[in-house]
């Protein structure tokens, strides 16, 4: 040990101190794009902010315009990209040229406890902690505001003039949402999320800061803080250590981990555990693990005692009736923001499809895998999770639905059956839309088919004489039993001695009646009534009668005055999410089909507008029913009158024909905000043309 001392002798002892007045303010800057014989000091600095927390700086620093380097045609034309012609105080490039540059920081390490900035002086060491280390290098966010300042250009040659792109904007649907309570597993992944991290940096404020020279004074008067301001011990005791607590800094003791074992496998669930969180719970992950259950074995899995009407409140937040069974709802398997493990499909697209093959499944007990994968146009592997979890295969069959139908769930809760219907409606309703095929394509098929027979030229020439005939007695019957009714006095009562019925004949081939609680196609199989139901009327399909209720009328009345203007299966969407929004029970309502609503909408100051569709459009009989409110009672109305006579011989049209009517018929007090206005009511744009809301799919 001795001799190794004479052969290493020392040779000087510096003293060490820590300074501590800039620990918290000190930063390394370092510019990698430039050598170092080539240093900004000398250049003029513009601007400084900084934001403390995520320690990011940016500078602006002059550019000399002047120098036989720089390049003014390409200057000028970098500024006119960014600011264009006009001339504001927003501008970039104040002159017309670039005239500055900007430098913006990234961090070279994230930990700096073992980085300090040393000042020698007078054979002492001065230490002193950075705070950070930044490499300062040139921002392009200019070429980002010339790219938008190009889009905005296009959109405004596309569009029209820029007070039209603003209505665009203000007629925009929104569909408006409730979010469900988000797990820990989830707000996990959306706090690590590139989306959350962006939105958190760009709420942190800019602190703008003065740029002080190399040599300035300021700087000088800085640089004194550099040097430890107490040199006793007392002060810098960080750097007095015993040679043991020296030797344990160096080299720190390894920490032991603890790892805590599970109990069990991540994917058992103990029914111990289970019990001890809220029903809400319980059911929803009761619901995610067996995918499809019948009501009665969920009573069997929860604690006894458990009130059955708060289980119904909570299964139907998680699950939905098919069959009569609950099966889980699509968006708890695959929730917002996740994608499929077999083709990294998004969850929203996962969603429609798995709602399609449940539909599907109110609507007959077997799929086939190749109909189904037809339609929704998703992988085979995702397309057989679905089917997986609600239906096992059978030989020659297809899948068929894992469990039979429950007829006595739905016999004691006929109040939820007919709420779940509700949903199932306007659940079919979107997915007409989506997937572009109506719920005729799905029509059950007869099992038994009759033998062809083959009937000659003349006997059906005779069959159809005998036909008309006999349809000829009975109208002309009927005719004349109206007219005794007509002539016949009343009684005390008001009514007629005799009743007589009158036939009514259908609507048409095209339209279906919209039913609130008869026969629907799916009834056999979901447990409603089925075509014999007293309540339906054999002939015309129609239900009980025509005569609407006040409360219908009333729901039209505020629809109309909140829409404006609706098709007649917008409308039809809309009250049935209204009816399902009802208490259990509801039933003021009573049987209404698609005449009653189209009467009680013509009866509440609306008016069918005649939109003269192209051949080629695509929409239903249902969606070509356009109504509008005519009469508000408000002077508005005149304006919305004009625009729906301008509808009725032009399918589109472009905003100045609309602005140059409205000043023919209503002079020159038509302003742009009234036209702004009813546009925003009753019309969508699209591709530079207006056109009537629900007239065309956006």
């Amino acid at each position: 040990m001795a001799s190794g001392d004479d052969d290493d002798p020392i040779i000087q002892e510096i003293d060490v101190y820590l300074a501590r007045s800039l620990v918290e303010k000190l930063y390394l800057f370092q510019y990698p794009v430039r050598p170092a014989t080539m240093s900004y000091n000398n250049a003029t600095h513009l601007a400084a902010r900084i934001k403390p927390k995520q320690q990011k700086v940016e500078l602006e620093v002059a550019m000399d315009t002047m120098s036989p380097n720089y390049c003014r045609s390409k200057g000028e034309q970098i500024a006119l990209n960014v600011d264009g012609t006009s001339s504001e105080d927003t501008n970039v490039y104040s002159t017309k040229m670039m005239d500055k540059q900007t430098f913006s920081s990234i961090q070279a390490t994230t930990n700096t406890s073992r980085y300090a900035a040393a000042v020698f002086h007078k054979g002492e060491l001065h230490l002193t902690p950075l705070q950070g280390i930044l490499q300062m290098r040139p921002s392009f966010t200019y070429l980002d505001k010339a790219d938008t300042k190009h889009r905005e250009r296009e959109a405004a040659n596309e569009a029209g003039d820029s007070s039209q792109d603003e209505a665009e904007e203000d007629v925009k649907q929104i569909t408006v949402r409730f979010s469900r309570p988000e797990s820990e597993q989830a707000r996990q992944r959306r706090i690590q999320s590139y989306e959350f991290l962006q939105k958190k940096q760009a709420e942190e404020p800019w602190v703008h800061l003065h740029y002080h020279g190399l040599k300035d004074g300021r700087s000088e008067h800085e640089r004194q803080y550099l040097y430890c301001q107490a040199m006793d011990t007392t002060e810098n005791t960080e750097l007095v250590k015993t040679p043991r607590e020296y030797l344990s800094m160096l080299m720190p003791p390894l920490a032991e981990e603890k790892v805590v074992k599970p109990m069990g496998p991540s994917n058992v669930l103990s029914m111990a555990q289970l019990r001890t969180l809220p029903l809400g719970d319980q059911v929803k992950t009761l619901m995610k693990n067996v995918k499809v259950m019948p009501f009665a074995n969920l009573m069997g899995l929860l604690a006894s005692g458990t009130d059955s009407t708060s289980v119904l409140r909570c299964i139907q937040q998680v699950a939905l009736l098919v069959q009569g069974n609950w099966v889980v709802k699509s968006d708890v398997l695959y929730p917002k923001n996740t994608c499929s493990s077999h083709s990294g499909v998004p969850a929203e697209v996962l969603c429609r499809g798995r709602d399609f093959v449940m539909w599907r499944f109110t609507l007959e007990r077997t799929l086939m895998r190749k109909e189904v994968t037809a339609i929704i146009k998703l992988p085979p592997e995702d397309v057989k999770d679905f089917l997986e979890q609600m239906s096992v295969p059978r030989l020659n069959r297809g899948w068929e639905f894992l469990l039979p139908t429950d007829h006595d769930f739905v016999r004691k809760h006929p109040d939820v059956a007919q709420r779940q219907h509700m949903l199932w409606l306007g659940i079919q309703s979107k997915l007409e839309k989506v997937f572009n095929f109506s719920k005729d394509d799905f029509v059950p098929k007869k099992d038994v088919q009759m033998d062809p027979v083959h009937v000659s030229g003349d006997q059906r020439l005779k069959a159809a004489r005998e036909n008309a005939r006999e349809s000829h007695t009975v109208l002309q019957r009927e005719l004349d039993a109206r007219r005794l009714k007509a002539s016949r006095p009343l009684g005390s009562s008001g009514e007629a001695c005799a009743p007589v019925r009158v036939k009514q004949e259908p609507m048409s081939d095209s339209e279906e009646p919209m039913d609130t609680s008869g026969p629907l196609l799916n009834g056999s199989i979901n447990g409603y009534p089925n075509s014999t139901s007293p309540d339906s009327d054999p002939h015309n399909g129609h239900g009980a009668g025509h005569a609407f209720t006040p409360e219908l009328q009333e729901f039209v009345q505020s629809t109309f005055r909140k829409h404006y203007v609706l098709c007649l299966s917008e409308v039809k969407r809309l009250f049935n999410l209204h009816l399902a929004s009802l208490p259990t029970g509801h039933s003021a309502y009573g049987h209404v089909t698609d005449r009653m609503l189209q009467d009680t909408i013509l009866q509440s100051q609306c008016k069918q507008i005649l939109v003269p569709f192209p051949p080629q459009s695509g929409a239903t009989a249902d969606e070509q029913k356009v109504f509008g409110l005519w009469e508000s009672g408000e002077t508005f109305d005149k304006h919305r009158q004009v625009l729906f006579e301008i509808f009725m011989k032009n399918y589109r049209v472009r905003r100045n024909v609309i602005q140059t009517r409205l000043t023919q018929e209503l002079g020159d007090a038509v302003t742009k905000t009234d036209v702004d206005r009813l546009l925003k009511e009753c019309c969508v744009s699209l591709g530079g043309m207006w056109y009537l809301k629900g007239t065309v799919h956006s």
